[in-house]
């Protein structure tokens, strides 16, 4: 349940912060907000402030009251936030409108949500700079920590690393009963026992355990013959100044890694890839990566709030009906005929993308369920 409860204000953080672009973008371009909510209707209480006199008066439930101000409202379902903009489904022409507000104007207030949500993973990764993360360091730098170890960065599914129960952050202590201090050592040690069984000692969040796998004799060179990636790390941080700098190269490194991980997917539905294959998760993934992080510290779950950021900001800017890319596509569109399309038909438009949204969300959920064997969790529950 805490997991759960972690991911629900994770999640509802990361488009409550988009939507929070939108809001300012509007504001600031003089455009009437109708609302601008905490969570999902059905609405629990709105704000409202008169203009005029100042004062603030309380809304319960869904009834507007007939306000023509802001109402700046929370709502039942904790799950990220809203904005409705005045005139943003172009059936309101007044000068304070969306829809009667220029080109440029448009775009600005559809891609302030991205913008905000690159500003806040970059946030996000500066505290985490600022707090000290275990990073992977060279050799040469070993004598510069206090507090080197050599750590798991990476479990390969469906390897013998896997059924082992080796996990990322894990602190590897002893392969075979031989004390770890190096990386050669562990390579060397997981290769002179292929296709036998050895014990590795690791160290979990403070927690000693031994596990016991058997490395393969064959197996994808992308893999190893036991399945992980591994390095020395150590704890590095920096003063906050020097961090704002960090991070924004750290944000500008990620949002490159996670183009051409789209790049890559792209190219290989179109027959042109490497062949490599690329992760796709959806909430039921993203629950159980929420886990792990929370697990291994603060440090850890900022970092990977920051990259959900990062993807959030990246999925909603691309041209897909129903997404801020998408309008924005519409808004091009416009200036390069001379006129806007029909509401009509961008408003299906829109629909038919929303659709095809739900249903690939469905089927990454569906593929979750079997890549973390949920059903069988579940049913073990009742046995």
């Amino acid at each position: 349940m805490l997991t759960i409860l972690i991911f629900i204000v994770l999640l509802g953080l990361l488009v409550f912060v988009h939507e929070l672009g939108h809001f300012v973008a509007a504001r600031r371009n003089g455009i009437k907000v109708d609302e601008f909510g905490f969570g999902f209707p059905p609405r629990l209480i709105g704000v409202v402030k008169n203009v005029e006199t100042g004062r603030y008066k309380i809304i319960w439930g869904s009834k507007d009251g007939g306000v023509k101000e802001t109402i700046y409202s929370f709502n039942w379902l904790p799950l990220g936030g809203f904005v409705r903009i005045k005139g943003e489904d172009g059936q309101n022409d007044d000068l304070d409108s969306f829809a009667r507000k220029s080109a440029w104007v448009r775009v600005k207030v559809l891609g302030a949500g991205v913008v905000m949500n690159m500003l806040f993973a970059w946030f996000l990764i500066t505290t985490v700079f600022t707090l000290g993360l275990p990073q992977p360091i060279d050799s040469s730098q070993r004598a510069a920590y206090s507090d080197v170890k050599i750590q798991i960065l990476e479990v390969k599914k469906g390897t013998p690393a896997e059924a082992m129960g080796l996990q990322l952050g894990d602190e590897i202590l002893t392969i075979a009963g031989a004390p770890i201090t190096t990386l050669e050592q562990v390579s060397g040690i997981i290769t002179d026992h292929r296709g036998q069984m050895l014990e590795m000692r690791i160290n979990r969040l403070g927690k000693e355990m031994v596990l016991s796998g058997m490395p393969r004799t064959e197996y994808p060179a992308n893999e190893g013959s036991l399945g992980i990636s591994f390095s020395e790390t150590a704890t590095v941080s920096y003063p906050w100044y020097e961090s704002i700098y960090q991070g924004a190269v750290a944000t500008y490194n990620i949002t490159l890694a996670i183009l051409g991980a789209f790049g890559s997917m792209l190219a290989g539905l179109f027959g042109a890839g490497t062949g490599a294959p690329v992760d796709v998760t959806g909430p039921v993934g993203i629950v159980y990566l929420t886990k792990q992080m929370s697990d291994l510290g603060i440090a850890y779950l900022l970092q990977f709030a920051a990259l959900l950021s990062i993807n959030l900001a990246i999925i909603n800017i691309l041209p897909i009906p129903a997404l801020d890319g998408g309008r924005i596509l519409f808004i091009l569109i416009e200036k390069l005929k001379g006129s806007p399309i029909r509401r009509k038909t961008e408003g299906m438009i829109h629909q038919i993308g929303f659709m095809l949204l739900l249903l690939l969300m469905v089927v990454i959920t569906v593929r979750d369920f079997s890549t973390f064997h949920l059903l069988e969790k579940i049913s073990g529950l009742f046995s």
